[in-house]
């Protein structure tokens, strides 16, 4: 099999696995109105997806998993464990305990396949990493914005949202085994605990994860709220049904137009530095979040194009942090940097996740998009050691 062809089967293939993550932000208010919960258990509905992964890829990474066995093999059964855990959904009461615990265990397997997505992506070469790695964040991006897609055309009944995230997810799993490891493809070194004291002692190092950091203070925030957000502002101008659907096609193509810029990001990082292009894209996107907190509750159309240009800025830097830990580690260290990074990263989304609702309860959206803008801040200030480097 072709570098081309195999890329292009690994993106589809974590494009179908990704669905389940939001599936349950995007069909979150018809699962509210049935389930009769507040935004306290809706938060922890998303959040324990986040706490699920960064358990997930701790535990994959000091056992060794994705290098005990054969990539595609995790990823096809990390797919079909979601799909399962995806489906059970259908069968509780929304906003349940048992409900969240399948969100928490969806979210561990997660682990199996974004970080073992990368691994098989990063085999197919050296100097091109940028944009390897910005390829299948782009399939990642694109995963993650589907379930909004499926709630503007279901009219967001979470039942069919639900359904769909799940068939993608056993796609995935069907898909998986075919795709090919590239020349490169070499086994990583089980976690070991003094990656972690470079985490704060390497300047590269701590800048990159620093810059991560900021970086995820707003990502998943805005991915995981920006369809109820949207809907709150555009309710000023329309029906409250008619704002929730047309919210839901604005997330879709907020976080699904990312995916067509962390590719030609990813090319641009490979000629001109990665921590410049991750800089660039943290102050759009820094500059967005101010924009559309400005905006909320104004006029519909100027509300739907800012969020769509913050969208193809919030997700560009993301495969850069993961290739500026590559560049500066040691190879023997490289992986478990990657894999704390990684956890560190979504651990501080079970914040921010979690915070937002009940935040926007209190001080309204606008303070809240507003906010989110903190974290860009700190990301290019983390990023400056990197900087006066180019």
């Amino acid at each position: 099999m072709s570098k081309p062809a195999a890329l292009v089967l690994l993106s589809l293939a974590v494009v179908a696995g990704m669905a389940p993550w939001f599936a349950a932000a995007a069909a979150m208010g018809s699962m509210m109105a049935e389930g009769g919960f507040g935004p306290g258990r809706a938060a922890l509905m998303s959040s324990a997806v986040q706490a699920g992964f960064v358990f997930g890829a701790l535990g994959a990474a000091i056992l060794g998993l994705p290098d005990r066995f054969d990539p595609r093999r995790t990823l096809a059964a990390a797919a079909m464990l979601n799909a399962a855990l995806t489906s059970g959904l259908l069968l509780l009461s929304p906003g349940s305990d048992l409900a969240v615990l399948l969100r928490f265990l969806t979210g561990a397997g997660f682990a199996g396949i974004y970080p073992v997505g990368m691994k098989i992506a990063v085999g197919w070469g050296t100097k091109d990493r940028g944009l390897l790695v910005g390829a299948l964040v782009g399939a990642l991006t694109l995963g993650s914005a589907t379930p909004h897609l499926a709630a503007w055309l279901g009219g967001a009944e979470w039942r069919v949202v639900i359904g769909a995230a799940a068939l993608a997810s056993l796609l995935c799993a069907l898909l998986a085994p075919f795709v090919a490891l590239g020349p490169h493809h070499a086994r990583s070194p089980a976690f070991q605990p003094r990656a972690i004291l470079l985490m704060w002692t390497d300047r590269r190092i701590r800048g990159a994860t620093g810059g991560y950091l900021g970086h995820m203070w707003e990502l998943y925030a805005m991915w995981g709220w920006v369809a109820v957000a949207a809907a709150a502002g555009y309710a000023a101008h329309m029906e409250s049904s008619e704002a929730a659907r047309l919210a839901a096609l604005t997330a879709f193509l907020a976080i699904g137009i990312g995916a067509l810029t962390c590719a030609p990001a990813g090319w641009l990082a490979d000629r001109v530095g990665k921590a410049r292009v991750a800089a660039g894209a943290m102050v759009g996107s820094g500059a967005c979040a101010l924009a559309v907190a400005a905006a909320h509750g104004g006029p519909v159309w100027l509300s739907f194009l800012l969020i769509l240009l913050w969208g193809a800025l919030v997700i560009p830097d993301s495969a850069q942090f993961s290739a500026l830990i590559a560049d500066a580690a040691p190879p023997a260290l490289a992986g478990s940097l990657m894999a704390m990074q990684t956890a560190l990263g979504f651990a501080l989304t079970i914040l921010t996740v979690q915070l937002a609702p009940v935040a926007a309860a209190a001080f309204g959206w606008p303070a809240v998009l507003a906010a989110m803008a903190l974290g860009p801040l700190f990301g290019v200030l983390a990023l400056r050691p990197l900087l006066r480097r180019l």
